[in-house]
């Protein structure tokens, strides 16, 4: 594979891009706050004629993480759409809902950042705290920098023998919290899988979040479009399988990852970004 150029900001692929899918947590935001100087960037762009779709994978519906956005104050102004895993993966469950379960009365085992419940608004639910009590496992993102990795695994483990299916909202396998990588939700959910578990998966790289994407951009080449995130397995080879260029950010979850480590990384995946900027900027 062919290497990466080195890009101070997206403006030096003004000629070559209509639209940007730009990633969220690790690109634009640390979870709490705005990297310096992304919100006038994301203007910029925007003021230069480009379309942009953040595209996150969130576990939660589109009005959760939009409210968080604008908390931050990511304004609408700053982007022409905002997608979510969360959004597209409660969506899909309404069109085809997993055999035996989410068509009558079903008890829910919740795995999230907080316990509200609405990536499930709109079906029959019973949350339950027991994995014993659960018909089906709704994974929508990761405790373990609270709970542990192993604790988690247990609490689901348990649902492979009996055959409770997984919904995981968040493919993410590695988590940024208080400045620390923990195992995402992806990680559990690929040992669930691994283990001979039944997951269905929604969000970065996997193709429905994408293809609500360019459902929002009519017309538009697919390889005028760049990803933009700092996850190679998600943002880059979820760009790469569509059709899409890539811009790689060395923040969030490779911000530690020396040049020899990005190397491997890119081999590990199979993927290598377009350009790589060491800071989301225009």
């Amino acid at each position: 594979m062919m290497r990466a150029s080195e890009i101070p900001g997206l403006a030096a692929l003004a000629e070559d891009a209509d639209a940007f899918l730009i990633d969220q947590f690790g690109t634009i935001h640390d979870g709490e706050r705005p990297y310096p100087g992304a919100i006038e960037a994301l203007r910029a762009i925007r003021a230069a004629g480009k379309r942009i779709i953040l595209l996150s994978n969130s576990g939660r519906r589109a009005r959760n993480n939009n409210a968080r956005l604008d908390a931050m104050g990511f304004t609408p102004d700053c982007y022409d759409a905002s997608l979510c895993s969360g959004e597209i993966g409660w969506a899909a469950l309404h069109e085809a809902p997993l055999p035996c379960c989410l068509q009558s009365r079903c008890r829910v085992l919740l795995l999230a950042r907080d316990p509200a419940l609405d990536i499930l608004d709109g079906f029959d639910i019973e949350p339950v705290n027991d994995i014993e009590d659960a018909d089906l496992i709704m994974l929508a993102g990761s405790q373990t920098d609270r709970y542990g990795y192993d604790a988690l695994w247990a609490k689901i483990r348990p649902g492979i023998a009996r055959g409770i299916p997984l919904v995981c909202t968040n493919p993410d396998r590695l988590m940024l919290a208080g400045g620390t990588l923990h195992p995402g939700a992806g990680t559990l959910a690929e040992a669930y899988r691994d283990a001979g578990g039944f997951v269905r998966w929604y969000g970065k790289p996997h193709p429905k979040l994408y293809q609500a994407a360019f459902a929002l951009l009519p017309g538009v080449p697919r390889a005028r479009i760049f990803g933009v995130g700092d996850s190679i397995e998600h943002d880059i080879a979820g760009a790469a399988a569509r059709g899409c260029a890539s811009v790689l950010v060395r923040t969030g979850i490779i911000a530690g990852l020396d040049d020899a480590a990005l190397e491997a990384e890119m081999i590990r995946f199979a993927s290598r970004p377009t350009a790589v900027m060491a800071r989301f900027g225009w």
